[in-house]
Formats: C-alpha cells, structure tokens, sequence
C-alpha cells in the first residue's frame, strides 16, 4: 500500500439484527430507539447512511444466543444479543428504501449449503440491483451447533478447509450463467442460450453440488464477498478468497503489520493485493467541542455491565470462565479448549504476558461487552478525522467498520459531523461513483463468457 494520500475512504455501518448493536449495553442509551423489531427501523438507518455516503451496511450474525455453560437465563435477562433475527428480509427492506447504498450479510458456510448460499445472496443481489455482499464466517459455538441438530461444534482449522470447498462451490454456482446468457424475446420464443449457461457438477471432500444453478447474474456480476478472518488460518482464508476485510486491530502499528501480511499472502496466491479493501472496526464519538464528546463517552462507557463480558466470552470460547475462580490462572487442560477463535485466545495471552491467564485477564483483554474491543476516535470532527487519516493515509487500512454505541445516533452523528470534515479534507467521496456495489468500493467486475 502506497504512503501518499488516496481518494475514496471506505466507509462501513456494522450492524446487527437484534436487539442492541455489536456494543451489548446500546440498547439501555437514553437515545436508543427501541423498535427493533420492525423494518422502519432498519430503513431509517438506511436512509440515514445513504444520506452520509456511506459504502456499505453489513449485518454480522450468531446463530444462538449466548449462554453460560446451559443458562441463558443471564442473557435474556439482560438483553445480551437475545433477539437474532435473519438478516434477508431486513436487508431487502433496506435495498427497498435505498439506491446506493452497499447491503451485506454474514451467512454461515457450517450450518448452510452451499447451492442455498448461492442462490440467496444472488436473489438479493438482483432485488437491489448489484449492491449485496456475503460476509463468509464458519460459526462459532457449540450452542449453534444444537440448534441445527450438531452435537458440537467443528473444530477450527477444519471448519475453514470445509469453508474453502464451500466458497468454491458458490463462486461456480456463480460464474454458471454468462452475462449475455438471457435473452428474453417473446417473438422469436428464445428465453436464454443454452449454450451461455453450464453445469456446476461441483464435487469436493465435503461438499457436492450438481446445478445448473437458477438465478442470473446481477449489475455487478455475484454478490462482493467479504470475511474477517483474525486467527492465522483465518487470514489465509481472508487473503485467498476475502474481497473486502472486515478487522479488529488495537493499534495503527498491527493494523498496518497485519494489513501487509494480508495483502503479502494475496499476491503470493496470485491475486491482485488491490482488489482487496481491508476495513477495522472503529467506535466514533463525536462531539461540536472535546467536552461534549468526552460527556458522551461517559454516559456511553457506563452502560456496560458485568455479566456482558463474561456472557459474550463464553459465547464465542465455548468455554465457560464463570466456573473458574476469577483470579485463578486457567489450567493448561482448560486452555486446550479455548479454540483460537477471532484471535482472542492468543490476543490475551499475548497482552497478559502468559500462557495461563486468569479470568479477570479476559475480562480485561479481550474487552468484550465494552467499546474498547475496538480503537475509540472521540472528539471533535477534526479530532476524529485526524486519526481517520494517519490510518488511511498510513497504510494501515483502505477504511473503516463504524461500529455504533447506540442506533441510531451513532450513524446520524457521524454522517453529520465527521463525513463533511473527510469531504473537505479530499478522503471521501461526495458521491458515489455508481449503482452498484462494486463499482463505489473500486472492485473490478467479474466477467463470465461461455459458448
């Protein structure tokens, strides 16, 4: 990634299908708007980024909610990512209230097929006219794994040799239908040439697919494929098939390392390092003076409440820290079952400085259940849109994942206040730069010809 100054910062608005955002304690904000259950909720945030120019709202999803050991009395109680709705009908009510606006969703290449994948990502791709994205994650606890009839969850490294064959097999599905393959004349009776779409007939150690699949191609050609790989098989994953990155970093400094790294191992496989827009997550909160976004933090930081950190580490180790004696160092046994999901394992041991940290030490290194998983810009707009740009400017990402303390505030305050400051400064774009999704994150189209 060059040093100098380039046009077209990403913009992102990370979202959730439930009840809070990724920020557990959001929904007890005084400003929260608690109709969460209705597609007006999601259009006004919609209507709300399109107006800031945002490139893209992706959904991140679980298939469960969080328990302790068999308890999830803890979380209902206390409104930790309770509700989890499906994210295809809340994206085409937003597609439906927007015209430019990027839509994405997570889908889960464990507990999904891939023809199903395929078809209904391409579906919404065409209901919104080629601005859809899959967000590819392979799951993460066991309590997903019962709700669809598994005993436990797969092991990690051999959920993402599954997750190879099956992004293979969607990007086939995908490429089956030439662009030119409808032709649509009721003249001369001639739908589609016959000769512009194939058979699939995908056979692979876990998966098998025979087609022809049956949804057309979009604007844009298949839907962008996003993933946000943190743990080493993870970024190999991300850099073999991830289009646009999704990221947690601590700090400029791994966010550049790990950018490279990233973009380093595309090129070995032989892609283009360009064709791949890397985007951590940032919490942003701004403020017309320093003191008024410090007020806001505040009242932000003391939402969060004890039982969100150790419910949401639970969630996502499949190890349940509640059991152990919260300053006890975790035995080497009980350390083998925490899997190297997200990264968070090594990330503690990392910053705990041992291989046996203690509960607390979770507690306080992985950070979940606050706003201090991710970096936090608060200030002014020019306070924020200074870190913003020795980021970008630095080589350290191509944007940024706004994840919201609160909805819909968040994405009004930034739209408000910091995009006009990025806008003035040559950042980010005025408008965008086409239809579809594609075309306004500066991804080429993929093209398919047969016949």
């Amino acid at each position: 990634m060059s040093g100098t100054a380039r046009t077209d910062m990403i913009l992102i608005a990370f979202m959730q299908a439930q009840n809070c955002s990724n920020y557990v304690g959001s929904w007890r904000h005084p400003a929260t708007i608690q109709d969460f259950t209705t597609a007006q909720h999601y259009q006004r945030i919609a209507r709300i980024l399109e107006e800031g120019k945002f490139h893209l709202a992706f959904f991140d999803d679980r298939l469960a909610m969080p328990e302790l050991s068999d308890d999830f009395s803890l979380s209902v109680e206390h409104g930790i990512r309770t509700v989890k709705m499906d994210l295809i009908p809340l994206l085409t009510a937003m597609g439906m209230a927007t015209r430019h606006l990027g839509l994405g969703g997570t889908y889960s290449t464990t507990y999904y097929e891939p023809f199903h994948v395929a078809r209904v990502f391409a579906t919404l791709d065409l209901m919104i006219g080629g601005r859809a994205a899959w967000n590819v994650v392979t799951s993460l606890n066991d309590h997903e794994a019962a709700n669809f009839g598994r005993a436990e969850h797969l092991e990690h490294d051999h959920r993402y040799d599954r997750a190879d064959e099956f992004i293979e097999c969607v990007l086939g599905h995908w490429s089956t239908w030439a662009d030119d393959a409808l032709i649509v004349d009721p003249q001369s009776g001639r739908f589609a040439d016959p000769k512009k779409v194939r058979r699939l007939d995908y056979k692979g150690r876990y998966y098998s697919s025979r087609g022809p699949f049956t949804v057309p191609r979009s604007p844009q050609g298949h839907p962008v494929i996003m993933q946000a790989g943190q743990s080493g098989r993870g970024k190999q994953f991300a850099a073999r098939w991830g289009e646009l990155i999704f990221s947690v970093y601590k700090n400029i400094d791994q966010a550049k390392a790990t950018t490279r790294e990233i973009k380093e191992e595309a090129a070995r496989l032989g892609r283009d390092p360009n064709g791949i827009k890397i985007a951590p997550a940032v919490y942003m909160i701004p403020g017309e003076t320093r003191q008024i976004a410090e007020d806001k933090k505040a009242l932000i930081d003391g939402l969060a409440r004890a039982p969100d950190a150790i419910s949401l580490i639970c969630e996502v180790t499949n190890f349940d820290l509640s059991r152990v004696p919260f300053d006890e160092p975790l035995t080497d046994e009980q350390m083998s079952k925490i899997g190297p999901t997200l990264g968070l394992k090594e990330r503690v041991v990392r910053e705990a400085g041992t291989n046996n940290p203690t509960p607390g030490q979770f507690v306080k290194y992985c950070r979940r259940g606050t706003i201090h998983e991710a970096p936090i810009f608060c200030g002014t707009p020019k306070d924020i849109a200074d870190e913003l740009e020795a980021w970008y400017v630095g080589g350290a990402c191509d944007g940024f994942v706004l994840s919201a303390t609160h909805r819909p505030g968040t994405y009004e305050d930034v739209a408000r206040l910091v995009v006009p400051e990025l806008q003035r400064r040559g950042l980010f774009h005025k408008d965008y730069a086409g239809t579809t999704l594609r075309e306004n994150l500066g991804l080429p189209r993929p093209v398919v010809t047969h016949g």
